[in-house]
C-alpha cells in the first residue's frame, strides 16, 4: 500500500516555553479514525490517477471498516459471501442483523442495498443508499450506486447529479468519466 509521506522530525528537547502551553487532550480513536478520513479523502481528491487513487479508495474503505465491532464484521462478511454465492436473501438476513447490532454503520446500509438491488428491490435498496449517506455524506460507492438505480428508474438527470456528486469525492473512479459522458447525453443531450 503506498503511504503518503510523513515528515520526521528528531526528537529535540522541548524549549521552556512549550512546557507552560496547554497541552491537546490526546484524540479517541474514533476521533483520530475521522482525521485520518478526512486527510485521506483530500489524498483522494489529489490522486493523479486511478492506480493513486486505488490506494487511497483501499484505505478509506480499511478506516471504515475499523468502525464496525467484530460481530457487525463477522455478519457482514457472511453476507457477502451469501452474495457472492448468488444468495442475496440470505445475504439480506446478514445485513439486516449487523444493522440491528449497529444501525449507525454505514457500510452496512450500502451492502444491504446491494443487496436489495440484487433482488430487484430498487425502492429498497435507495432508501438503504439514502440512509448510508446520511451517516457517511462522502460515501461515494452509495452515490455511484444510486445513481445506477435513478439511471434504471429513467431519471437521468438525478442519475446524473449523484455521479457528479460522486465523482467530486472521488474524481478517478474507475468508468466514472464514461459514465459521466453517457448520463450527460442521456439527461442534457450533450453530445461529447
Amino acid at each position: 500500500m503506498r503511504w503518503l509521506p510523513v515528515l520526521i522530525l528528531p526528537l529535540l528537547p522541548a524549549p521552556a516555553v512549550a512546557e507552560t502551553a496547554p497541552q491537546a487532550p490526546p484524540r479517541s480513536g474514533a476521533e483520530a479514525r475521522r482525521a485520518e478520513l478526512d486527510r485521506a479523502f483530500e489524498a483522494l481528491r489529489a490522486a493523479p490517477d486511478e492506480g493513486g487513487a486505488a490506494l487511497v479508495e483501499a484505505r478509506i474503505r480499511a478506516l471504515w471498516a475499523q468502525a464496525a465491532s467484530p460481530a457487525v464484521t463477522l455478519l457482514l462478511r457472511r453476507g457477502l459471501r451469501n452474495m457472492e454465492a448468488g444468495l442475496p436473501d440470505e445475504a439480506l438476513e446478514d445485513f439486516d442483523a449487523a444493522l440491528t447490532l449497529d444501525p449507525r454503520f454505514p457500510e452496512a446500509w450500502y451492502m444491504r442495498a446491494q443487496a436489495h438491488a440484487r433482488i430487484g428491490d430498487g425502492t429498497a435498496a435507495a432508501r438503504d443508499l439514502q440512509e448510508a449517506l446520511r451517516l457517511e455524506p462522502r460515501h461515494w460507492p452509495a452515490l455511484a450506486g444510486l445513481s445506477a438505480l435513478q439511471e434504471q428508474s429513467g431519471d437521468a438527470a438525478g442519475a446524473l447529479r449523484s455521479l457528479e456528486a460522486a465523482l467530486a469525492i472521488n474524481p478517478r473512479m474507475p468508468g466514472g468519466a464514461e459514465r459521466l459522458r453517457v448520463l450527460r447525453r442521456k439527461a442534457e443531450g450533450d453530445p461529447t
